[in-house]
């Protein structure tokens, strides 16, 4: 018997971003949900051009392919907490876009939010399409467990807020013009970036069903992969272009923010990125060839080019 052909992992990847990208579609449609008033039409064109602009999909292809570990029949369910994380996800660089953090006019090679609407839209949109995550997550529609809806929702939380993905932000802002340590710089990371994605890894995991020690081996992975997804970031502004990369590059050195890239340079950074991508492959060895696919996601993300 012949073997089936394996897909690329960008072709992986690209089905997995359009499986999401018609759950944002649908969930974010201009029509009301059983206990809104109403869709406030401006308010929704914002949410939509700050989410349906393309982009990887990375963090709910995560979760996807976290929860297919599993093989349970929550594909529906996991799509509904992946198309949440994706919200929470643009919401950040919907506002950290704004002229009061990053002030930037490009985001995925479009204009962002606020260049689109306006500041005030898009201070609405992002903290819209965070509020909307945790409803999805806990609407009835998420075929979960009450008690697995509200893991979700609490894991997100911490996630999403001050001992995350926001307190990561603000810890960034701060660092400006500053010397950083390298340890600061690791846990300004691991929140500002990698909260979200080890979190993705974690949710997937809790979909599926899986057993904790399974869920904290999936969750190290997912931070794994999140330092590895930043330091190729830090990479990539030191040495990409923003034609390419679709958004500003180089503007960690123009305001005087210290990367572990700056600090150690580029080959050892990309040193660095293949101990991430082994320390990665051993953690889904217990997973067997089921975890192929998170094996190329942890080389995808460390030898992205964009």
């Amino acid at each position: 018997m012949e073997e089936t052909p394996t897909l690329p992992f960008e072709i992986k990847l690209a089905a997995g971003a359009s499986l999401v990208e018609n759950t944002l579609h649908d969930l974010l449609a201009p029509r009301t949900l059983e206990g809104e008033l109403h869709r406030p039409e401006r308010l929704l064109m914002a949410m939509r051009h700050g989410v349906l602009n393309g982009g990887k999909r990375l963090r709910p292809f995560l979760v996807l392919e976290t929860a297919a570990l599993f093989e349970t029949n929550k594909q529906s369910a996991a799509l509904r907490v992946a198309a949440a994380l994706e919200c929470v996800h643009c919401y950040s660089l919907v506002h950290d876009d704004l002229p009061a953090m990053d002030d930037d006019d490009l985001r995925r090679g479009q204009p962002t939010v606020h260049r689109a609407f306006d500041e005030a839209a898009a201070i609405l949109a992002g903290d819209s399409l965070l509020t909307f995550a945790f409803d999805i997550i806990s609407a009835s529609e998420t075929d979960l467990t009450a008690e697995a809806k509200l893991t979700l929702v609490n894991r997100l939380a911490r996630a999403s807020g001050m001992g995350g993905m926001a307190g990561g932000q603000a810890l960034d802002l701060a660092a400006e013009g500053s010397s950083l340590k390298e340890e600061e710089i690791l846990l300004l990371q691991s929140m500002k970036t990698g909260a979200l994605i080890r979190f993705a890894c974690e949710a997937g995991s809790l979909v599926g069903g899986a057993q904790p020690l399974e869920t904290e081996r999936l969750a190290e992975f997912g931070s794994a992969i999140g330092l590895a997804f930043q330091l190729a970031d830090d990479l990539l502004d030191l040495t990409s272009n923003s034609e390419t990369m679709g958004k500003a590059t180089g503007k960690d050195a123009a305001a005087g923010k210290a990367t572990l890239a700056s600090l150690h340079g580029i080959e050892w950074t990309r040193r660095q990125l293949n101990g991430l991508v082994a320390q990665a492959e051993e953690l889904l060895e217990p997973f067997g060839e089921r975890a192929e696919t998170l094996r190329e996601a942890a080389r995808f993300v460390a030898n992205r080019q964009k």
